[in-house]
């Protein structure tokens, strides 16, 4: 399982990879363009600020150069060495202030649109259908949401800040070093294009690196969760050691992937210091001789090595920007192709759902084959479901569970195979489809919450009163009232705290609080004993009398109560009736007679 991992990451696998079509600049940018323009009067107050401080900086040095030039002709007086003091002193509050300014609107801003995209982000999620989700991991969608999120805050921040920032002070700066002397400037910026051509091809390979990078961390994400659901049975077969190497190797391919990007970013910085050194050495020899021959003043000399420092920084900067602008943009294109991908069932055209008829589905020569299958799961189904209990049955994989998730429009199906209400199913919106359905499949989902919570979860107004009432429908009102809390015990992560037969329970109970024309029952008795398989049955029927459900089962005990059954094989309809009627079925009668001789 190790090396198919690491490869992946070496590779570039995954969806991203996967993805063929190619991203600009321009599209990518389109994606936060909106959140820039809703808040350009923030932007333009903090890069006001941001400039203001940059020209109160580049003051500073005239008011050395004035005290330098005063104390090496000797007519300074200590009078006005205070009142430049003083001038410098408010020049530095000022700055302070300006600074908190600056940082509180364009860092606020940055924090602002990461959290406009993780909405967004989120919001697109639970939009998408069950064939995205089988193509993303949980790791995946959780590195985007985190490493990716943080990496373009990082860049629409302080990147932004540092790239505006250098290109101000280095302009201001060099017109003041211009101003001075403009040999010595030329000189001093000869250095200039060796840390140009360093840092595009550095960036280049950047951007190739931090790609594995994210890919890798959404592996060891990824990874954690899977461990962490499947905890009790990684300790029942005493795996935890294998899990620990396995998850070490993932740990270091990580951090070697890291390493690989730190070589590129470690490179960045000492060549901008190097570079802005060099042409500090250079500045020190052509700028002591223009002074020794009185060319130019100590004050101005020293005014012009204060620019230099200056102009270091945005030299130094430039590399910094690079990396941040390249990282940005890469989690910036992983994050675009999240947002560009589109469920595959249909949900435009919309039309009105009747809600006076029953609920009903019509099958039409039904057929349909998983997008990674290469032979049908279901072909030529034609069925009838309304109000009663229809029961369906057959072998491991003739395609049950399969037709339950096309009623739920949980994957497409061509038109007119699949009319609900008498209208083709493309042609509803799928929320008003499903808010006439309720499910319950066969691992029934719990959450970390009290026991009123989950079972109110379809239906969040629900009251107390009507709560229990699902519950003793679902035969699960005497266990809940035998817990400490009784309704407001706290079910542990993934319902820990319940056997299997109770969190089966706990979920139907959910789906009949939501009082629904149809309800969709897929194998989710099958932990429960035989008596309280009986009282769930006929709860169930008192219940949902008037209304349309499909109960999937093996159990002949649960499907001899259905109005009609249906035998799956192969993806095909190959009987139906009553139970009395398809006892003459070979296939029916194994299993009864098998069921029998183990009760």
């Amino acid at each position: 399982m190790i090396a198919p991992l690491a490869a992946r990451t070496e590779t570039g696998s995954g969806p991203d990879a996967a993805d063929g079509r190619q991203t600009t600049p321009a599209s990518l940018l389109r994606l936060i363009a909106p959140i820039f323009r809703s808040h350009w009067p923030r932007l333009t107050l903090g890069f006001l600020a941001l400039t203001a401080v940059d020209f109160l900086q580049l003051i500073i040095p005239r008011f050395v150069k004035s005290a330098v030039d005063g104390l090496a002709a000797q007519t300074a007086t200590p009078a006005r060495l205070i009142e430049l003091s003083l001038f410098v002193l408010a020049v530095a509050v000022a700055m302070a202030v300006l600074r908190f300014v600056w940082r509180y609107l364009i860092i606020g801003f940055s924090r602002i649109l990461e959290k406009k995209l993780r909405d967004r982000l989120f919001d697109h999620l639970l939009r998408m259908d069950q064939p995205f989700f089988e193509r993303w991991t949980i790791g995946d969608l959780m590195a985007h949401a985190s490493n990716d999120l943080a990496t373009i805050q990082m860049a629409c921040g302080m990147g932004l800040v540092a790239a505006v920032d250098s290109l101000v002070l280095s302009a201001a700066a060099l017109g003041f070093m211009l101003a001075i002397d403009i040999k010595l400037t030329l000189l001093a910026l000869l250095p200039m294009p060796v840390l140009i051509v360093c840092t595009r091809v550095l960036s280049g390979r950047l951007h190739h690196r931090f790609n594995l990078v994210q890919e890798q961390f959404a592996l060891l994400t990824e990874f954690s969760r899977a461990t962490l659901v499947a905890i009790r049975l990684i300790k029942s077969y005493t795996l935890e050691r294998f899990q620990e190497e396995r998850f070490r190797h993932l740990g270091e391919t990580y951090v070697r992937s890291n390493l690989k990007v730190a070589a590129i970013q470690g490179l960045l910085l000492p060549i901008a210091t190097l570079v802005g050194n060099v042409g500090m050495l250079l500045l020190l020899y052509y700028g002591g001789v223009l002074v020794i021959d009185g060319r130019i003043s100590i004050g101005a000399f020293v005014a012009f090595v204060s620019y230099l420092y200056m102009l270091i920084w945005p030299m130094m900067a430039l590399g910094w920007v690079a990396n941040l602008t390249q990282r940005g943009m890469t989690s910036l294109r992983r994050i675009h192709r999240l947002l560009t991908q589109r469920p595959e069932v249909e949900t435009g055209r919309f039309m009105p759902l009747p809600t006076a008829m029953p609920a009903t589905y019509l099958c039409q020569g039904l057929t349909f084959t998983y997008p990674s299958g290469t032979r049908p799961a279901l072909a030529g189904i034609d069925l009838t479901i309304g109000p009663g209990l229809l029961g369906m049955t057959g072998r491991t994989g003739s395609g049950k569970s399969t037709l339950c998730k096309l009623l739920l429009r949980v994957y497409p199906v061509a038109d007119n195979m699949l009319l609900f209400r008498g209208i083709d199913v493309n042609r509803l919106g799928q929320a008003a489809l499903r808010d006439c359905i309720a499910y319950v499949g066969q691992e029934p989902v719990v959450f970390a919450d009290t026991v009123a919570a989950n079972i109110a979860f379809g239906r969040p107004g629900a009251t107390m009163a009507e709560i229990e009432a699902a519950a003793r429908a679902a035969a699960i009102d005497a266990d809940i009232q035998g817990f400490a809390e009784g309704y407001q015990a706290v079910i542990g992560e993934r319902g820990v705290t319940l056997s299997g037969g109770q969190r089966q329970r706990l979920a139907l109970a959910r789906a009949l609080l939501c009082d629904r024309p149809m309800l969709i029952i897929d194998d989710a008795l099958s932990a429960i004993d035989v008596e309280t398989e009986q009282q769930v049955l006929h709860g169930l029927l008192d219940y949902l009398r008037g209304r349309s459900v499909v109960l999937v089962s093996h159990r002949i005990n649960v499907l001899r109560h259905a109005d009609r059954i249906v035998i799956l094989d192969d993806g095909r309809i190959v009987d139906q009736g009553r139970h009395e009627t398809l006892l003459a079925n070979p296939l029916y009668r194994a299993m009864a007679e098998k069921q029998r001789s183990h009760a």
